[in-house]
This record gives C-alpha cells, structure tokens and sequence, in this order.
C-alpha cells in the first residue's frame, strides 16, 4: 500500500474492530489512543497494528503530533476516526491517487448512517473534509472541535469515493454527550472568533475548507437559526426523504444549533459582566 493510516481511539471498542477490518490487509496502520478504558485496545491488538497513546488535546493536534512523532511506513497519511470505514472502491482511489502524487492533501466525502440508513439528504452529501495529507506537505489546524487543512503547498484534491461513517453507533445517549462537549467548543469560537474579525483566517490552504469555514461564520449569525436550520436540511435539502431517521437527525442538528447558540449567549453575558466589574 502506497499510504498509511493513523486511527485516532477513546473508549471505541464498538466501533475499531470493524474500522479496522475495513482497511486493505497488510496497511501500515496505527493507533493513537487517548486513555481508553473500555477494552479498546485489547480489541487492537487483535489486529497486527501499532499502538502509540497520547493524552487528548485536539483532533488537530493528535493528528500534526502523530505525523511529526511517530515513524509511518509512506509519506501519505490516511487520518480517520474509529467510527469511520473505508469502502472497496474507495480502497482502489486511495491507491492511485497516492501512486500518482499529484497533490499535498486530498478532501474526501463521507456517508452518514443513523438508525441503519444512510442519511442521503439531510446530511448534506457530499460534506467534503481533509482526510489524506502528505507528511512534510500539509498540517492540520483546529477550528471549533474540528481541524481543518491549514497548509497544503501543491494543492489541494478531491476524491469521488466516501468513506462510511457511523455517527451514532454507540446510540442517541452518546452522540448527545460528546455534543454536549462539542456544542461548548464551537459557543466558545463563536464569541471569541478566530482571524480577521472571527473569520477563518488565510492559513486554510484548501479552497473548499477555507469556503466551508466562511459559509459557517456567515451562517452563524443567521436569526433563529436551529429552526431555519432544521427547516433547510429538512425541506431545502430534501431530507423528508430520508424517512423517519431523517427528522429523527434534523431534529437533533436542530437541538445541537440551540444548544451552541444557548451557550454562546450566556457566555457574551459572562463576558460582558466580567468586563463590566473590572
């Protein structure tokens, strides 16, 4: 195989085993674990991997320490998360676009399955991310809870395959959890922003991630938004279609929207008190 893949792990024993079972046989692969209590690793070594652990910061910064620490075996990295699954076809694309090396980085597109469906619609496919950069050529930078690409110096492409991923595997209660979490992070990045007047700022090297990250600071200060939000993905963007997991998933990207702005508000009334007693 032309590329390795680094598997980031925290309590994912529900999910690895068959994250990793979908890699190619003989993949350079290994597993950055942040503390795993629940049998995770025991599941991994089942499998002829690489473990390295690292207490958790950021998804960017657990991927730029794994690529700047650890000895891959190819120059292509394939990042991916323990509830994510690569396809055979996107197997074969992997292959030749690392073969012919044309770029720094590619973006790729994932499918979003909740309640045993593919949420077509609603998820807003094809929702393109950084997933394989080129060691020395390209880093992540955190934005929010997420990373996006903040350097690429030959450029930036686009694979046609998607990868699977299984949001919400470990079930509604555990995706509401880690939104919890999520929903502070991004509260915190919209009062206090990031460049250029809480504008993502020029380091985002690919185009699509620099556009998304603008589009999100614009839609952001949308009125009302958790329900023009849970109005677009379900009308706008179809995913009526997608039965009742697809109101079941609007209504909990609805929930999530409520939750940041909520957050963010009472966070501008901290801050301004905090200001206002100084």
């Amino acid at each position: 195989m032309p590329y390795s893949v680094l598997i980031l792990t925290h309590n994912e024993a529900h999910n690895i085993g068959r994250c990793l079972e979908s890699l190619p046989a003989g993949t350079d692969t290994v597993v950055l674990d942040s503390g795993s209590t629940d049998g995770t690793l025991d599941i991994v070594r089942r499998h002829p991997v690489r473990i390295a652990e690292r207490p958790f910061d950021s998804f960017a910064g657990q991927r730029n320490w794994a690529v700047d620490t650890i000895d891959f075996r190819h120059d292509w990295i394939l990042h991916l998360d323990a509830d994510e699954c690569l396809t055979p076809a996107l197997r074969a694309e992997l292959e030749a676009v690392t073969t012919r090396d044309e770029h720094s980085a590619y973006l790729l597109a994932n499918r979003l399955f909740f309640m045993d469906r593919w949420i077509r619609h609603a998820s807003m496919y094809p929702h393109y991310q950084a997933r394989l950069l080129k060691r020395g050529e390209a880093r992540f930078g955190q934005v929010g809870h997420g990373q996006i690409l903040a350097e690429a110096r030959r450029g930036v492409g686009t694979l046609r395959e998607p990868y699977d991923h299984h949001n919400f595997s470990r079930g509604v209660t555990d995706w509401v959890t880690r939104h919890n979490k999520y929903s502070s992070d991004e509260a915190r990045r919209i009062v206090h922003g990031t460049a250029h007047g809480g504008l993502p700022g020029p380091a985002a090297a690919s185009g699509t991630d620099s556009r998304q990250q603008r589009l999100k600071w614009i839609a952001d200060r949308i009125p009302c938004r958790p329900l023009v939000r849970f109005l677009y993905l379900y009308v706008v963007r179809l995913g009526i279609l997608d039965g009742r997991p697809g109101f079941d998933y609007c209504m909990l990207m609805a929930f999530y929207d409520y939750l940041t702005r909520l957050k963010a508000r009472e966070l501008r009334s901290v801050t301004t008190t905090g200001k206002a007693t100084a």
